[in-house]
């Protein structure tokens, strides 16, 4: 199979929509030898955060000498992004490749695109014989295509609300799907998590002896020094370590709470035989990167401002919140925000989060099937009494809200995921101040 016919047939696979359920990807694994057995793993559920655990502990290990399958989505600008080991990305000819098999392994089937996928990247990381490896979850937990493992550890990041239609409209119903990951005497370890929350985990965690690590209780940041812009220093506790001085490349204070729960995770590893040397840990926490979240791109608009601009993928109401938290500790007064949301999304709600911050709104439709129509987003924002225009692309919308930018002030992309993929894109393909 060519390259091109690969990435035609996997994204044909889209017309199957999401299908939550594990007979698929059961069938699937068993036809290609279940190669998911063959290695130790970390299974990561959550609403935020889950990305940027995933980053640090495959940057941790990797650092460490071993050799780390790590599994995310969606990708930013490439499929391949979703499966790599260490910094490296599954080359697209093993792509075509694993398609053509996988694609005679299905026959008979109808495979949704996750279900294909997960089921490539779990082969891929048993040929490639991996040490470990990072397994992040589409949507939900229970019923997810990844939840076919049984891992080494469990982990559940900050839950909030999200796929609404998948997963349910209340914190605790999507607490109960998240929760679905925790396995039978697999260790777990929980993020922050609103009381009530953590507690329906705990009583899962309970049901199923599963021994349960939270934070504040079992581990925490206990300390926090610098600013945003130098560089924050996390003193972060673990049952059996203190971490001075962790530095994290990724911005925002909310990292020291994402780096805090993979350090509990690599404490717990360590039972496996996983074992660290902090000073590698506290070298690789500082060179993590997880591109299109709070990621600056251009020169610096002033001595405060590491960028011009600001690209987010923050798409629902906790990670709008971060975003907000980051702003303000910028002390960033104007904004001028490009966004886009995917109609599922509370696009009232968040625009209002940084109403306060936003000097003018640049609508503009993400490219997906289902999206807010710049016209009603321009609507939503005057509503809160923002100045707001609508835009037919985002090229358009960058090349006017780059002009406009004061020396005080920034540009900021966010909304959606799929929006700042295609700034980034289009960003790098235009010489700045043109």
């Amino acid at each position: 199979m060519s390259n091109d016919a690969a990435l035609d047939y996997l994204n044909s696979l889209g017309m199957f929509g999401i299908k939550l359920g594990l007979d698929n990807i059961h069938t699937l694994l068993q036809r290609v030898g279940d190669p998911h057995k063959s290695y130790p793993i970390i299974h990561v559920a959550g609403t935020n955060g889950k990305g940027s655990v995933c980053s640090f502990l495959g940057q941790i290990y990797t650092a460490c000498g071993y050799r780390v399958g790590v599994y995310t989505s969606p990708h930013l600008e490439c499929f391949n992004e979703r499966i790599r080991i260490g910094d490296v990305l599954i080359s697209t000819a093993t792509v075509a490749y694993l398609t053509a098999e996988l694609r005679t392994a299905a026959a008979g089937m109808q495979p949704t695109f996750f279900e294909f996928t997960t089921a490539m990247a779990m082969l891929y990381f048993a040929r490639q014989k991996v040490d470990l490896v990072v397994l992040e979850t589409g949507m939900g937990g229970r019923l997810d295509a990844t939840n076919v493992v049984r891992p080494a550890l469990s982990i559940i990041t900050a839950i909030g609300y999200d796929h609404a239609a998948y997963l349910g409209n209340t914190l605790a119903d999507i607490a109960a799907e998240k929760g679905g990951i925790i396995k039978e005497g697999v260790p777990v370890v929980l993020a922050p998590q609103e009381r009530g929350i953590e507690a329906q985990l705990q009583a899962i965690a309970s049901q199923r002896n599963a021994p349960c690590y939270r934070y504040a209780t079992d581990y925490q940041v206990a300390q926090v020094s610098g600013d945003v812009v130098t560089g924050l220093r996390f003193n972060i506790m673990t049952p059996q370590r203190v971490w001075p001085e962790m530095r994290s490349a990724l911005p925002g204070r909310h990292q020291g709470e994402n780096l805090a729960v993979a350090l509990m995770a690599v404490e717990l590893m360590e039972r496996c035989g996983m074992h660290v040397v902090p000073t590698e840990v506290a070298a690789a926490a500082a060179q993590t990167r997880w591109p299109g979240r709070l990621e600056w791109l251009g020169p610096p608009n002033s001595v405060a401002l590491p960028g011009r601009v600001l690209l987010d993928g923050a798409h629902n109401e906790a990670g709008m919140t971060a975003l907000l938290h980051y702003l303000e500790e910028l002390e960033v007064q104007s904004v001028h925000w490009i966004g886009g949301f995917k109609h599922d999304k509370a696009a009232d709600h968040m625009v209002a989060l940084l109403r306060e911050r936003t000097g003018k709104f640049y609508a503009v439709a993400p490219p997906v099937e289902e999206a807010w129509s710049p016209t009603e987003l321009v609507k939503i924002a005057q509503s809160h009494h923002l100045e707001a225009e609508a835009f037919s692309s985002i090229e358009q919308a960058l090349l006017c809200a780059v002009k406009r930018c004061r020396a005080d002030e920034i540009v900021l992309v966010a909304g959606s995921l799929f929006l700042v993929a295609q700034a980034r894109r289009t960003l790098n393909a235009y010489v700045w101040g043109t």
